[in-house]
């Protein structure tokens, strides 16, 4: 999955034990990008719901293939 976030919020993002095993890394328009595997719908609630908590507004968020997400 990947969610693209506005900012650089890197460091607090990396603190975070919910994101281990998922990259940041910076994207186009001042933004970060978040790419990682989510295990299903449930996760990736979690995932949303975690980065409101944080104040850190997202951009998109869509499927990419390479990710560890299983294509059903």
């Amino acid at each position: 999955m990947e969610v693209v976030v506005e900012g650089n919020p890197g460091c607090l993002l990396q603190q975070v034990g919910e994101l281990h095993g998922f990259s940041c890394t910076a994207a186009r328009h001042g933004c970060t990008r978040i790419v990682g595997a989510v295990a299903d719908q449930a996760a990736l609630l979690g995932l949303l719901e975690l980065l409101d908590e944080l104040h850190v507004e997202v951009v998109s968020v869509r499927r990419v293939e390479g990710a560890g997400v299983d294509a059903r």
